[in-house]
């Protein structure tokens, strides 16, 4: 029998979280106790996903456009007002517009768009986290959910590995300068999972390739692992809990995989 981590009233906020990895993550953290702020630019989406998670635990709402600095500054400000204090953050961003998309035809403000969401605006709110913990002499932790496609690119999503690849940096760098004052970071590398964003990639990926979407499903997403599945929000949610805890203490700064084995790399 599986024991949960219980969070007990951890603060977290998670970001682009009103469906997808986010959503589910953030309702697995309110099942282990956490209280959870979800943001996203879609107010309609925001609306739903409370509804259903708000049966779980305390969970409030902020809309916010990761492009947007006033957006990024007023999800740190409100999601402290509403939950007394934030904790802990858990970044999540969604695709860029482009992808999938090969190198040859990505422009600049492609390039531009990709920064902005996977370097820029982590790298802001971590700052601003950073800050007010430093300030208020507080510990906190920022898990930064990844792509295993940072180790093992894969072409059609060339703009989010190449810009997100510095979130591995950044955990460490954040855990090495304020490990000691009880402020870390973790870089998780996300395999497959079924979100309506991957079905949406693959779905265009299928059309360009004139095959049926189910044969690009399991060449591209299924075939990857031995297991010959999705990776489970159970397991992701058991995963982040317990970087969240106090018995991740001395793995900050790492870098942690879950991704039943697709990647070929090994890193010595």
């Amino acid at each position: 029998m599986s024991v949960k981590i219980d969070l007990n009233g951890l603060r977290v906020i998670v970001t682009a979280s009103s469906r997808g990895i986010g959503f589910n993550v953030a309702r697995e953290l309110l099942k282990r106790g956490a209280r959870v702020v979800i943001s996203s630019r879609n107010e309609e989406h925001l609306s739903e996903a409370k509804k259903e998670l708000e049966e779980l635990g305390e969970v409030y709402t902020v809309r916010a456009n990761l492009y947007d600095q006033r957006d990024l500054e007023d999800l740190v400000k409100t999601s402290w007002e509403l939950l007394s204090g934030v904790d802990a953050l858990v970044w999540n961003a969604g695709n860029v517009r482009c992808e999938p998309c090969l190198l040859h035809g990505a422009t600049y403000m492609d390039w531009l768009e990709a920064a902005a969401l996977h370097s820029v605006a982590p790298g802001y709110l971590t700052t601003l986290l950073v800050q007010t913990w430093l300030e208020k002499k507080m510990t906190g932790t920022l898990v930064y959910l990844n792509s295993v496609s940072v180790k093992e690119p894969m072409p059609p999503l060339v703009l989010a590995d190449v810009t997100r690849a510095g979130l591995i940096q950044l955990a460490k760098s954040v855990s090495r300068t304020y490990g000691k004052k009880g402020i870390r970071a973790y870089s998780v590398l996300l395999g497959s999972f079924d979100t309506p964003g991957a079905r949406e990639n693959l779905l265009q990926l299928a059309e360009e390739r004139g095959e049926p979407f189910e044969k690009t499903w399991e060449r591209e997403v299924l075939a990857r692992t031995p297991l010959h599945r999705t990776g489970r929000w159970e397991e992701l949610g058991s995963l982040i809990a317990f970087l969240l805890s106090e018995e991740s203490e001395y793995m900050l700064g790492s870098t942690i995989v879950i991704d039943g084995a697709m990647t070929r790399a090994v890193d010595i």
